[in-house]
């Protein structure tokens, strides 16, 4: 009994440890499933972002090449802090949002930046050979790195210490220039020391104009290398954990603006490159994709593979010899195909150089006419150039060229619209080509380059134009173009320039005062002396008839009608030679000309003319006066009352009877058709109204035989109808052959009509006669209104049509409604 309690006792003990161990490994197993909350769920959410990647993205906003996010993190918290100080806030400002109109300029100003440092160093180097022992290169390279929204100007030049990053870049305007001359002073000339600008100024914060961030990387011979970076409204200055990158110079980097997008194309950067620093002195550098080809051998499978073409070929020539000779000798080579391979260099911008700098006698003709294609990209040569260096007030270089042809509408708004024909540099720097000023608007076609070293380049960058110094280089730019053009041969000045720019010379005269003797020499006219040919103003004056103290000259719609003028008739008879005015600017140009060499200019259609200047002459003229003062008092009181101021004995006619003269200052005939014709003129302008409305002096000729019969008529009776008709008529003749133009031309026509009529015996009131009415005519119109009446008989039928149907329809719903009222009824 007692043993087998025992036994019962031992596996009761067994299954309790058994049960035991199965409640552990259940405990474990539930301990494994219970669920465990996250350190960070946000972060293990796709669609929320932690402050962390917040301050991660940020890091990453600013890459700078060779450093990670974290590394960069790390700089700018071991950076130095600084503040601008408060007007440099304000001049940031103002930098920012009005200084710079045109934002493209930053590219200008950090090229001339770096082309200043690399002067630097150079003329350091000249004393101090270890100034280039970091590296020989004198180079800038631009770089445009499109995936980080990056552009980088990096130069080999002098760089800066991380005091003067503190110094030169923490204030506005401030420049190491001043310091860099007294340093250098004793090494070197004043004057090859004068030709630097200074290294960084205003210029360097048109960066801000397209950038949110700049970070300049510069390294000098005497420091370690650091980086520079500001956001425009305060800056940092770090050691550069990279250590030595760049051996010696300066990287800006800008990061650029969403807006600024456009300065990430590569084509944009390589024409603000051409336009503005295609002439420093340094080579300049732009990082560009390039296509090239190359052989490269063939892989084993393209070479088993052969086309059909080629093994029937094979089995074509299996017997030729010296075929099979050379399918051998071929196989023996590596078999390479040509492939296109594209690629990433340096491109070297800026190839033409600035012959302007060079001496003229070293520069050939060809040089010159490159040079000049390259700047207007044109493809003709100049007719003329000049080259030249003034000094003085204000010192310069420049080249001047005359086109071959004249610009396409040089005369539409004229001297309203931009021309960009010469181009200002400073120091070969271009600064700008929108002058309205540099050139007088008459001289607008002159190409060229203007370079001066004594313009400032800080903020009158911008303002240049109201500089006073550009008023000297105004006045000299004018006489050199003007001493260019007189140095032209005869023949190619006539052919060639006096047929594409005569109308800038003469309205030069009008308006150019201080240079009128010198644009007159110029001018080229017509004259009586040859058909074809042209004279200059001299060589009419060496062709002047003795005692002949006037330049005499007549103006009309062209030659032939200012040769057969009344008004150079009695002139060209007694051998006098006549200028020939034929443009419509011609007469302008003249009246704005007082004489020429002493000769004061005389137009034959007004008064003063004074041929009739000797004492047998004169008394002449007295007896015919006398003669035929009834004649005049008759024409001025009676037949052309209020048409006429008076009636005077000619001395200028000859053929013709009579002719209608100006007064000394009022308009000619050829003047009052331009005045008429211009696009503004309106019946309101009084002057216009006064000089039209001048009475005009007839001139009448007495040797002529209608004068003398009308003098004789008059003479016999006053009264005369006939008489006064005929002088009526000789005045609008003499209005005609004039210039003028008829204001009664009914009243004109009415007259020529009675003198036809009265010539050809036939009554004025004789009754015209009717025109005859075709038979076809009236019987189309009968069968129209034929038409016309069946049409009405039509409508009226329509109508009684209807009205019958209105009528029954009536009858019908009577009907109907006494049929439902007997219904109702029932």
């Amino acid at each position: 009994m007692c043993k087998q309690f025992w036994i019962f006792a031992l596996i009761a003990s067994c299954l309790l440890l058994s049960a035991s161990q199965v409640r552990s490994e259940e405990d474990d197993v539930a301990s494994d499933d219970t669920p465990k909350v996250e350190d960070d769920i946000g972060k293990a959410s796709e669609a929320s972002k932690t402050d962390d990647e917040v301050v991660q993205r940020e890091e990453e906003a600013i890459h700078i090449d060779g450093l990670s996010p974290s590394e960069v993190k790390n700089l700018r918290e071991q950076s130095e802090k600084h503040v601008f100080q408060a007007e440099v806030n304000r001049m940031m400002k103002l930098i920012i949002n009005s200084l710079y109109k045109n934002k493209e300029i930053f590219l200008r100003e950090l090229i001339s930046n770096s082309s200043d440092a690399l002067d630097k160093v150079r003329i350091m180097s000249l004393t101090d050979s270890s100034a280039l022992s970091a590296t020989d290169e004198m180079s800038i390279k631009v770089k445009v790195d499109k995936e980080n929204n990056v552009l980088h100007v990096t130069d080999t030049g002098i760089g800066m210490t991380k005091a003067e990053l503190v110094k030169n870049l923490g204030t506005i305007a401030k420049s190491g220039t001043s310091d860099f001359f007294e340093q250098m002073s004793k090494a070197s000339s004043e004057d090859s020391v004068s030709d630097l600008i200074g290294q960084f100024g205003v210029g360097f914060y048109s960066s801000f104009l397209v950038a949110d961030k700049v970070v300049v990387t510069s390294k000098h011979n005497d420091d370690a290398q650091y980086i520079w970076e500001s956001d425009s409204e305060s800056f940092s200055v770090v050691a550069d954990p990279r250590g030595d990158t760049l051996g010696r110079g300066t990287t800006v980097s800008l990061y650029l603006k969403e807006e600024a997008s456009d300065f990430l194309e590569h084509a944009t950067i390589k024409s603000l490159i051409e336009k503005y620093s295609q002439f420093i002195n340094f080579p300049i550098y732009l990082w560009s994709e390039k296509t090239i080809k190359e052989e490269v051998p063939i892989e084993e499978d393209e070479a088993e593979e052969k086309p059909a073409e080629e093994e029937k070929d094979e089995e074509a020539t299996d017997d030729d010899e010296e075929a099979e000779v050379e399918e051998e000798a071929e196989e023996d080579k590596p078999k390479t195909k040509t492939v296109e391979k594209t690629v990433w260099d340096w491109d070297l911008i800026n190839e033409v150089k600035p012959v302007w700098q060079r001496p003229a006698k070293d520069i050939t003709d060809e040089e010159y006419n490159n040079f000049y294609k390259s700047i207007t990209k044109e493809h003709t040569e100049p007719l003329a150039k000049t080259h030249f260096v003034a000094e003085g007030e204000v010192s310069f270089k420049s080249i001047l060229f005359i086109p071959a042809g004249a610009p396409h509408g040089m005369f539409q708004d004229y001297g309203q619209k931009k021309t960009d024909f010469i181009k200002m540099y400073v120091r070969r720097v271009f600064i700008t080509d929108d002058f309205q000023d540099m050139m007088p608007k008459y001289l607008q076609f002159v190409r060229g380059v203007v370079d001066s070293d004594d313009l400032p380049l800080n903020v009158s960058r911008e303002t240049l134009q109201q500089h006073k110094l550009l008023k000297v280089i105004k006045k000299k730019l004018v006489r050199k173009a003007l001493d260019m053009i007189k140095k032209i041969d005869a023949d190619q000045y006539v052919e060639k320039f006096w047929k594409e720019f005569g109308t800038n010379v003469k309205l030069g005269v009008i308006e150019d005062h201080s240079n009128r003797t010198r644009l007159a020499k110029l001018l080229r006219f017509y004259t009586s002396n040859h058909p074809t040919d042209v004279s200059s103003l001299e060589q009419y004056v060496e062709r002047m008839k003795e005692k002949q103290e006037k330049i005499y000259f007549c103006a009309g719609h062209g030659r032939e009608e200012v040769e057969n003028s009344p008004f150079v008739e009695r002139l060209l008879k007694k051998g006098y030679e006549v200028i020939y005015l034929t443009e419509p600017v011609d007469e302008y140009t003249i009246q704005a000309l007082p004489e020429f060499d002493g000769k004061r200019f005389q137009n034959v259609a007004k008064e003063g003319l004074g041929l009739d200047e000797g004492e047998k002459a004169k008394e002449r003229k007295e007896a015919l006066e006398k003669e035929f003062e009834p004649l005049a008092n008759w024409l001025k009181e009676t037949a052309l009352k209020d048409k006429i101021e008076k009636a005077v004995i000619t001395e200028r006619l000859t053929d013709s009877p009579c002719a209608l003269v100006a007064s000394q200052y009022g308009w000619s005939g050829n003047m009052e058709r331009i005045m008429k014709a211009q696009a503004y003129q309106t019946q309101k302008d009084t002057s216009s109204n006064y000089y039209a409305n001048q009475k005009k002096t007839l001139e009448i000729n007495p040797r002529h035989p209608l004068i003398k019969n009308l003098l004789e008529r008059v003479e016999g009776d006053a009264e005369d109808k006939q008489a006064a008709d005929i002088a009526k008529v000789m005045f609008d003749t003499a209005v005609l052959r004039s210039g003028y133009n008829l204001k009664d031309s009914v009243d004109f026509s009415k007259r020529i009509l009675d003198m036809l009529y009265s010539n050809l015996d036939i009554d004025p009131d004789t009754p015209i006669e009717e025109e005859p009415v075709d038979e076809e005519a009236e019987e189309e119109e009968e069968e129209e209104v034929d038409a016309d009446d069946e049409e009405e008989v039509d409508d009226d039928g329509d109508e009684e049509e209807g009205s019958e149907e209105k009528e029954s329809s009536e009858d019908a719903a009577a009907e109907e409604t006494e049929d439902a009222e007997a219904h109702d009824e029932l």
